[in-house]
């Protein structure tokens, strides 16, 4: 059903619409009876008798809130019986009509004189129609019940005349449905008259009965006063309890809400009879300052206040509650300010939380002229704001954990769970010509901040890195982290096909020197990119996807890697060759193949490569590379590097048995240095097996070592005391190879294979295999051709001094068996000075 509109109020000038017609009747009817009672001011002594008890009644009223106005109901009904029998026409409206005046001007703290002389006018006019009603009729003794008849006829036309005048004026100042409302309290304020009348008449045959019967009125009227106040209070408590517990009950359930001035602010401006109920909550955090008003007139709520600023800061100041109106001379100083803003009164409640000000609940103008607010109105709203404020901190409270569970703390981006929901409700409403892309952005080097320069350090990178990725994302997109170093950035592209260079530019503008603490350190980043539709429909694929492509971006020099299927099928390979790894090294089901190191002078065979391999009983041959990264995750590395070791040295040992010395070479990664009992666990072996530690050679891997350097130069130095060879593998791949190289304790340098392979055409991989040839040289160190396939390769590096070679040129790596029958095949026993050695029947 649609709601009725509402009627704008007027301006209170409409008021004398009808304050006119009712004065110039009132006037008219005193006029008329002055003319035929010349002598009515003779009683002026009765007169001034009934002045006082009609003001007295007056002042002590009862009010009825009907929207922004007050209504009065007295017990007017019981003087106006005795003045209407006792004094003549003229008298009764001289006196009613100062008796209004008097009390308007006693009880208003603020009036405005289209309502003032309204109330003049309308008791006026009312008591000259009874008057008139008097005065037509015939005139009885007051103990004859028809004199009584006339009385109760004469005060129920006063009584008609005050509810329409009154219903007339609301309708012309604040509408229709203001006028309706006054006309359906109209019939309880003819109850409540016929019952004052009948008791004016009780006063009345009481007076005629014997004049003395007043000092027993008197005393009754004084014991009804005090019981009708004392029970007026009682319905004013129960009340006012019954209020601010359906009120507490509604901050108490909207607490956690953001409605929670919406529940409020309404109920206290009920509550309080004010016009204006406001809630100011200063800012705090991602909270922003908020400033709501209700009005009795408006359904909403206002964004301003009435409420003088130098008030709210006088109550800020002070820190406690501040009163200030009629009732409250200790602040009678902030009058002024009061009348300035056209303000009655107001009371000020500051919110807390602990010792400190979060806001402040402030109610103004209580309704009504005649009426202000008290103490006691002091006392329930200080309970309300005790609510109120325990309500903002636990809707704050829930806010934060809500926040919380949603963003990271560190960076404030949203995290992982944020980001699903978010991809969750763009790939709901996705265009036909656009896709969904996200972009996962991998910190490098994050680590390497945290360990050297403590984690204060790695988390104050992380949050520039944050600050940058929302300054270049665009407002289009979203930015979170969704874990240790990885960001991700959703947004939507106009095609696949421009999200990698999207991707690109986004990591270039990234990149570029952060200053953490006292350092300034260039920071460089592996994106993966993937694509909703193309690379999966739901949240969870689209992540997982571009953390595959991240991880596959780390090896690209351009560090971007769009999705695509091959990532995920060697990703599932390798999660599903982990558990069978640990069994296959438990059962030594893993083979150990050996590649020949050659020299190239005089093509003696000095040596082999222990290389690790694994046929799978299921998935056929897998990758070094595969099972190799699968048991460096899985901490499986450590007896995956002893088996190939034990099986090496027990060659070795068979070998010198044999009179066939042979060195042996083992790779080691990084992790397997950090381990400070490996030295101890190779003097082991070498003790068990019997073999020369000099016979051994440890190749570590450059780019690997490069990063933790500090760390395994402690181990390297105690496998170099040992006796063992150390060769630094992948040579030249490195970022840092030439400053490094002199503080490593190794023997040898390995060139890798990828410039050793393209030197014969590439006058750049030559001029770097030269360079490191000569370097090593210059360092006493031997040098190690790896990837040697060409008989041109393998005399370019004869030419520029190379020693030793290996490679497909030679030998592909062979397991135990087919590599003694290479050694039938392709060697033959050769007498050197330091004895007999295996030499290359041919090169093939």
């Amino acid at each position: 059903m649609a709601e009725r509109p509402r009627v704008r109020p007027r301006s209170a000038q409409y008021a004398w619409l009808i304050t006119g017609p009712l004065a110039i009747f009132t006037l008219s009817c005193f006029a008329g009876f002055w003319v035929t009672d010349r002598t009515w001011f003779d009683d002026w002594k009765a007169g001034l008798l009934a002045l006082v008890g009609v003001c007295l009644v007056y002042v002590g009223v009862f009010n009825v809130v009907i929207r922004r106005s007050t209504y009065s109901v007295v017990m007017v009904e019981v003087p106006f019986v005795l003045v209407l029998y006792y004094l003549p026409p003229a008298m009764v409206i001289c006196v009613v009509a100062i008796a209004t005046l008097v009390s308007q001007l006693i009880r208003s703290a603020v009036y405005t004189p289209s309502k003032l002389w309204f109330n003049v006018a309308k008791n006026s006019a009312g008591i000259a129609l009874a008057s008139l009603v008097i005065a037509g009729l015939p005139h009885y003794d007051g103990l004859d019940p028809r004199m009584w008849l006339i009385l109760v006829a004469a005060l129920l036309v006063y009584t008609v005349s005050d509810i329409s005048s009154l219903a007339g004026v609301m309708s012309a100042v604040q509408g229709f449905r203001a006028g309706q409302d006054v006309l359906r309290g109209g019939v309880s304020a003819l109850v409540f008259a016929s019952i004052n009348m009948v008791i004016g008449l009780i006063f009345l045959v009481a007076l005629e009965a014997t004049a003395w019967s007043a000092v027993l009125l008197a005393v009754l009227v004084a014991a009804l006063i005090q019981m009708l106040r004392s029970f007026a209070e009682f319905l004013r408590q129960h009340r006012t309890l019954a209020e601010v517990y359906e009120l507490t009950k509604a901050v108490r359930e909207a607490g956690a809400d953001s409605g929670l001035p919406d529940v409020l602010l309404g109920r206290v401006q009920t509550l309080m009879r004010s016009e204006y109920a406001t809630l100011w909550l200063a800012p705090q955090g991602r909270h922003p300052e908020l400033l709501l008003t209700a009005r009795v007139e408006n359904q909403g709520l206002l964004d301003l206040s009435p409420t003088p600023a130098v008030i709210r800061e006088r109550a800020l100041a002070e820190g406690g509650t501040l009163a200030v109106g009629p009732s409250f001379a200790a602040t009678h100083d902030l009058r002024k300010p009061l009348r300035t803003a056209k303000i009655k009164d107001i009371l000020i409640v500051p919110l807390r939380s602990g010792q400190t000000t979060i806001g402040t609940l402030e109610v103004v103008n209580r309704l009504g002229d005649t009426r202000s607010f008290r103490l006691a109105d002091v006392q329930v709203l200080e309970t309300i704001a005790a609510h109120a404020a325990a309500a903002v901190e636990n809707g704050r409270l829930v806010d934060r954990l809500r926040h919380d569970a949603y963003h990271d703390r560190l960076t404030a981006l949203p995290n992982r769970r944020r980001i699903t929901d978010a991809l969750a409700e763009s790939v709901k409403v996705r265009a036909e010509d656009e896709v969904v892309v996200v972009l996962l952005f991998d910190v490098d080097g994050q680590r390497d901040v945290n360990e050297s320069m403590g984690h204060a350090a790695g988390d104050k990178l992380l949050a520039e890195v944050a600050g940058r990725l929302r300054a270049i994302a665009g407002p289009g997109a979203l930015v979170g982290r969704i874990g240790g170093d990885e960001f991700v950035v959703t947004l939507r592209a106009e095609s696949t096909d421009a999200t990698v260079q999207l991707a690109t530019d986004m990591r270039e503008q990234l990149r570029g020197s952060m200053t953490v603490g006292t350092l300034t350190l260039d920071v460089d980043t592996a994106v993966g990119v993937s694509v909703y539709p193309d690379h999966g429909a739901d949240p969870d694929t689209l992540l997982q996807r571009a953390e595959l492509a991240a991880n596959a971006a780390k090896v690209l020099p351009y560090g971007v890697q769009l999705f695509h299927p091959a990532l995920e099928s060697r990703a599932v390979r390798r999660l599903g060759i982990a558990a069978d790894l640990r069994t296959a090294l438990d059962n030594g089901a893993l083979d150990v193949y050996f590649q020949p190191k050659v020299t190239l002078t005089d093509r003696h065979l000095v040596g082999v490569e222990c290389l690790a391999r694994w046929q799978h009983p299921a998935q056929g041959e897998v990758l070094p590379e595969d099972f190799i990264a699968v048991a460096e995750h899985t901490g499986q590395l450590s007896r995956l590097t002893e088996v190939v070791l034990t099986e090496g040295l027990r060659r070795c040992r068979e070998w010198a048995d044999q009179e066939r010395p042979l060195s042996i070479a083992v790779n080691l990664s990084v992790r397997t240095l950090l381990d400070s009992r490996f030295p101890d666990k190779v003097s082991a072996q070498l003790e068990h097996y019997g073999v020369n530690a000099a016979q051994v050679t440890f190749e570590i891997s450059e780019p690997g070592m490069l990063g933790d350097i500090e760390r395994v130069l402690p181990t390297l130095y105690r496998l170099r005391d040992l006796g063992v060879r150390l060769s630094v593998d992948d040579f030249g791949t490195g970022a840092s190879s030439l400053s490094y190289l002199r503080q490593w304790p190794v023997h040898e340098v390995k060139i890798d294979d990828s410039f050793v392979q393209g030197m014969a055409t590439d006058t750049g991989d030559m001029a770097i295999v030269r360079a490191v040839i000569s370097l090593a040289r210059e360092f006493g160190l031997t040098v190690v051709a790896e990837g040697v396939e060409s008989e041109l390769t393998l005399d370019l590096l004869e030419e520029m001094g190379c020693e030793i070679g290996q490679g497909y040129l030679f030998s592909r790596p062979l397991p135990y068996e087919r590599l003694e029958a290479w050694f039938n095949a392709q060697t033959e026993p050769a007498t050197t000075e330091t004895g007999e050695v295996r030499r290359l029947r041919a090169v093939i």
